[in-house]
């Protein structure tokens, strides 16, 4: 029963963050709600007997939301003295939240000791004796490791873009000659000496 109710509990609230995510006007907003979605996903994962995938979600997910966060802050140049000022009113809300979360952590750890609910071997059954972590490896290295590769090199491309788009040419900066550097040979760049023993180096 605990686990039904959790399971509702854990849903209901990761589709009204989602929501809150893309409607909130406030970027900082939009974080914070995108933190909150993550961490119910993570007690959806854990109810399914996935914990491992509950730990990249908190740690992963939620940890590359800080550098989401800095990227919001230097692209769109927030007023930080605006958010200053509303930072009292918001403080109850806030806290609400974070004990929010907090008991959801709690409950998920709970449920976590009771075990997985049964719908988790029928979307993905696997053998008592083998840990969710071995058979997602399996999995990924074997059934789809086409599609694993794909998404690496999705993930390669859309990180070479964003280094294009920011890329900024600044005065006074010497660019890198990529030729120049493929053609050095290595005796260009290493010099071999001699150095006699009890005497010092000559610059």
């Amino acid at each position: 029963m605990i686990q039904v109710f959790a399971f509702y509990l854990f849903a209901c609230i990761m589709i009204g963050a989602a929501a809150l995510t893309i409607f909130a006007r406030n970027p900082v907003h939009s974080v914070l709600w995108l933190i909150v979605a993550f961490f119910n996903a993570g007690g959806l994962m854990i109810l399914l007997g996935a914990e491992f995938i509950a730990m990249l979600l908190v740690i992963v997910y939620v940890g590359a939301v800080a550098v989401l966060f800095l990227f919001v802050v230097m692209m769109l140049n927030i007023d930080f003295a605006e958010l200053r000022a509303g930072f009292v009113s918001y403080l109850p809300f806030g806290m609400l939240i974070a004990i929010v979360l907090a008991a959801e952590i709690l409950l998920g750890l709970g449920i976590w000791s009771v075990g997985p609910i049964e719908l988790a071997q029928r979307a993905a059954p696997v053998p008592a004796d083998i840990h969710n972590i071995q058979a997602i490896g399996a999995l990924l290295y074997t059934r789809y490791i086409f599609l694993f590769e794909m998404a690496g090199l999705v993930l390669l491309v859309a990180m070479i873009g964003a280094i294009v788009l920011t890329h900024r040419g600044r005065s006074g900066v010497r660019g890198q000659n990529i030729d120049r550097q493929n053609r050095r040979r290595p005796q260009d760049a290493i010099v071999n000496i001699a150095q006699p023993v009890g005497k010092g180096v000559e610059l």
